[in-house]
Order: C-alpha cells, then sequence, then structure tokens
C-alpha cells in the first residue's frame, strides 16, 4: 500500500462520514440473489445501494463511475470473475470489496484475498450479519466470516512442502517493523478487530489503527486481510509476533 493507496482509502472514508452512508455496489450475477441483497441492504438506515452489476466487467465499470464505498463482489460471475474483478477495482483503489460467496475455502477464498479484498462472507450468513460486515468493512476493519478464519489458520498451520516461500523483499520489510508492530501483525492473522487487539495489547484503539496503517504501508499491503494472510504463512499468528514463539 503506497501512500496514494491510504489517501484513496481514508478520502472514501471521510466522503463516507460527511454522507452518514454507506454506499454499496451489488455485484452478482443471479437476479434473485442480487434482488434479496439489495432488499436486506436498503434495509438498514445507514447503507445505501448505489447501484447493481450482473458480472464482474460491469462491476468494475460501475465502481469507476460511479465511485461506492464498497464493492459487494460475488465470486463466480460470467465474463470476468470476482477474483479479476477485485483485483481491478483494489488496483485502482476504487473502493473496498466484501467478497460474497458459497465456498468457504478453495482457491476463490486465497485467490481474493491475495487480490485485496477487504472482507469474505458466506452467501449463508443472515441479514444481520451481512449488514454489519458491510460496515465493519467500511470502518476499515477487515472481516473474514469466523468459520473461514478457523479453516484458515487451520489450513495455514498444517504442514505444507509445496507452500511457496515468502519472497526475500517481503521477508525483509516484515524484519524492519517495531516490536508493537509486529504484535498487532501477529494479531491480525488472528483475524482480531481493532478493539479486541487493543484490548489484548493493553493498547488505544486509535493507537492501534495507528500501527495497522503502519503495518501495511511498509509492507505493501491493500488490506489488514491481506496482512492477516501472511502473518499466517510466516508463522507468526497469534505468537505475538515471534515466529519462533510456542
Amino acid at each position: 500500500m503506497n501512500q496514494r493507496d491510504e489517501q484513496d482509502t481514508q478520502d472514501r472514508q471521510d466522503q463516507q462520514g460527511s454522507r452518514g452512508k454507506v454506499r454499496v455496489l451489488v455485484a452478482e450475477d443471479q437476479s434473485a440473489v442480487r434482488a434479496g441483497l439489495v432488499l436486506i441492504l436498503g434495509s438498514a438506515g445507514d447503507i445505501e445501494v448505489a447501484g447493481e452489476a450482473a458480472d464482474g466487467e460491469e462491476a468494475v465499470r460501475l465502481a469507476r463511475e460511479l465511485r461506492p464505498d464498497l464493492v459487494l463482489m460475488d465470486v463466480q460471475m460470467p465474463r470476468l470473475d470476482g477474483v479479476s474483478a477485485t483485483r481491478q477495482v483494489v488496483a485502482e483503489g476504487l473502493a473496498d470489496v466484501l467478497v460474497l460467496t458459497t465456498f468457504d475455502l478453495d482457491e476463490y477464498v486465497f485467490g481474493a484475498l491475495r487480490a485485496g479484498a477487504a472482507g469474505f462472507l458466506l452467501k449463508n450468513a443472515d441479514a444481520a450479519e451481512l449488514i454489519e460486515a458491510v460496515r465493519t468493512v467500511a470502518r476499515g476493519e477487515g472481516l473474514i466470516a469466523p468459520a473461514v478464519t478457523r479453516r484458515l489458520i487451520a489450513e495455514f498451520a498444517a504442514p505444507r512442502p509445496s507452500r511457496p516461500a515468502v519472497a526475500p523483499e517481503t521477508a525483509a520489510a516484515v524484519a524492519s517493523l517495531t516490536r508493537r508492530e509486529r504484535e498487532v501483525l501477529g494479531r491480525l492473522g488472528e483475524g482480531l478487530s481493532n478493539a479486541e487487539i487493543a484490548g489484548r495489547l493493553e493498547m488505544a484503539e486509535g493507537t492501534v489503527k495507528t500501527h495497522v496503517s503502519r503495518v501495511l504501508g511498509k509492507l505493501e499491503l491493500r488490506s489488514r486481510v491481506q496482512a492477516a494472510v501472511l502473518a499466517q504463512e510466516l508463522g507468526i499468528a497469534g505468537t505475538g509476533g515471534d515466529p519462533s514463539a510456542p
């Protein structure tokens, strides 16, 4: 995440705060499902559905045109899949992306997270969970459904000789983190929110937010969810930032 990416994110959050509503673009190819999502989101007084897209290409086009705060993105769509669409939306700094899918752990999850998705939620989530997920991501706090978090952690905890090694430049960037920043990175790997990290590390929530921003900047990551995945890859999630810790 470079300075321009950080500024784009801050600008979107500032604009959202001034409007008082989270503007959401719903991208889902099944019309009945899309209508249901629109209905649920429209029922929340602090959320506004800015537009609807039936495929990935339309999602990217409308994100450029409407500049929503968040894109609710299905991963399986025609013309351009949700992972590729997410990558374009994030790369251009158009909006945060909350990925919605029926699959709880497969190549779609990892693809979406690596593409920069700020959150991941299963389609079987109820209305309240969907609305809260949108609010959470809009606040700048990434979200992975609890069921996915548990399996994601288990996946990375399992021995995987075939897993690609962390790039040397990434390892060097991690080494440049301060002790506190490494502790925060480790907690991000557990899927904790800013408030939960603050409680765990006995810090002010505002201080945690600053540390998260610095971690993302130093590691050139676009979302705290990417940081969580990296923490899992490095084996520092839940270890206080020390990969050699028990």
